[in-house]
């Protein structure tokens, strides 16, 4: 199906609007909220589409669909996000064509990373993945490890460490969903209140973005509801 630039950049303002009303549900104004267009298994037309609407963020997952769109898009003004698992094989490259990192959970790949940061390039900003839920299926680290981890990668000179970044149960219920949300940014502050300076909460997607939002998040991440059903 060709990719109709309109109907994206539609879909793009009902989201928007959709963010605004959430924020200004719970007395947040909305442009504290950035929105993370998820564009894995979308052809680079979409990307380019929706770049066209004004938006600059995209969220990859899977390194190699990620870098050749990174090529075939580079003329473009892109915020690149990293938003799938870390592999150790991996890390040269995202570190080399990234621009955020959403799902560090290893502090082996932090040093990889901010060793194999090119030195023209400013840090890469990251946060770290946290499991709140105990799926055994989710990546990211236990909150209790948590602290530690966060102190060790903000001494790291190639990276700057941002903030944390978790997903919900999709069998959650709403009031489940805020309680997760709510968990991290209860984490979040604590590590402020330790002398780190987080200023990004990700977290919130198509099914529970409201909830995030009502928590506290920073940036959202969205795919479908942007470019409709992936192949």
């Amino acid at each position: 199906m060709p990719i109709r630039e309109a109907d994206i950049g539609a879909r793009l303002a009902g989201l928007r609007e959709r963010i605004a009303a959430a924020a200004r549900g719970c007395d947040r104004t909305p442009a504290e909220i950035g929105l993370v267009a998820v564009s894995k298994k979308q052809p680079p037309e979409a990307v380019a589409a929706a770049w066209a609407a004004g938006q600059h963020r995209f969220g990859e997952s899977y390194l190699q669909e990620a870098l050749a769109k990174i090529a075939i898009l580079g003329h473009l003004a892109v915020d690149w996000h990293f938003i799938g698992r870390v592999q150790s094989n991996k890390t040269r490259a995202l570190a080399e064509a990234f621009d955020w990192l959403h799902s560090l959970a290893d502090l082996r790949h932090a040093e990889r990373l901010s060793a194999q940061r090119p030195a023209g390039r400013a840090p890469l900003n990251v946060c770290l993945q946290v499991n709140l839920t105990g799926e055994a299926s989710k990546a990211g680290l236990a909150r209790t490890a948590v602290p530690a981890v966060a102190r060790a990668v903000a001494a790291l000179p190639g990276l700057r460490l941002r903030g944390l970044m978790t997903m919900t149960d999709p069998a959650d219920t709403p009031q489940d969903q805020r309680n997760t949300f709510h968990r991290l940014r209860a984490l979040r502050d604590n590590l402020n209140v330790d002398g780190l300076a987080l200023d990004t909460l990700s977290m919130g997607m198509s099914d529970d973005l409201e909830a995030a939002i009502c928590e506290g998040a920073t940036l959202v991440r969205v795919g479908t509801a942007i470019f409709g059903p992936r192949d």
